[in-house]
């Protein structure tokens, strides 16, 4: 039997076995989870804007009351949202500070490979964090640059969506391919986006 909480690393349901306070089904997931921690680069990891959320991505504070994307007061440390056990992920705080994401929606084929629509943006993009989303079916660019407010857009057929400020994206750390861990400069690739509309 199961729980109706996931696995924080493999999103598997958690066996109902499972204590209250486990963030994962089993010892593999734990010991993934901690290798995978040390994959967020630390433009990220070293600002306070660290939150938790539910499976279906309500924002959490590390102890477990409802957070938002524009009070700050609600936000953590990385090192204290990581070792919380609230919710079931991480989430990363966008507040105009000049860091951005370009979240990229069921980009992925069944083999994992980039779309040619979202290759294109990859390509552009360059040397930047990109890490799976969550259903493993998305990615997310993250990098430096500057947006007025959050944007979807469709490219090619495909959907992006550009956030950087008062959101929160749901973080797995899972980085993609051989992406470097650190953001690099996507306003290029933001100032071409939003030329195709």
């Amino acid at each position: 039997m199961t729980t109706s909480r996931r696995c924080e690393h493999c999103e598997e349901p958690m066996p109902i076995t499972a204590r209250r306070h486990a963030r994962y089904c089993a010892p593999r997931c734990r010991a993934a989870a901690a290798r995978r921690r040390q994959t967020i680069p630390t433009e990220l990891t070293s600002r306070p804007r660290w939150i938790r959320h539910t499976a279906r991505k309500v924002p959490l504070t590390i102890g477990g009351s409802v957070a938002s994307s524009t009070d700050p007061s609600t936000w953590s440390r990385y090192r204290d949202a990581a070792t919380s056990s609230a919710g079931a992920g991480l989430g990363f705080v966008l507040n105009g500070d000049g860091l951005v994401c370009l979240d990229l929606d069921h980009c992925l084929d069944q083999d994992g490979a980039p779309l040619p629509w979202a290759q294109t943006i990859l390509d552009a993009a360059g040397d930047t964090w990109v890490e799976v989303s969550r259903s493993g079916e998305g990615l997310h660019v993250w990098g430096r640059g500057a947006l007025e407010h959050g944007r979807r857009i469709t490219f090619h057929g495909g959907s992006v969506e550009l956030y950087a400020t008062g959101r929160y994206i749901a973080v797995t750390g899972r980085t993609f391919g051989d992406k470097p861990q650190r953001l690099g400069d996507v306003q290029q690739v933001i100032d071409n986006l939003l030329h195709t509309v």
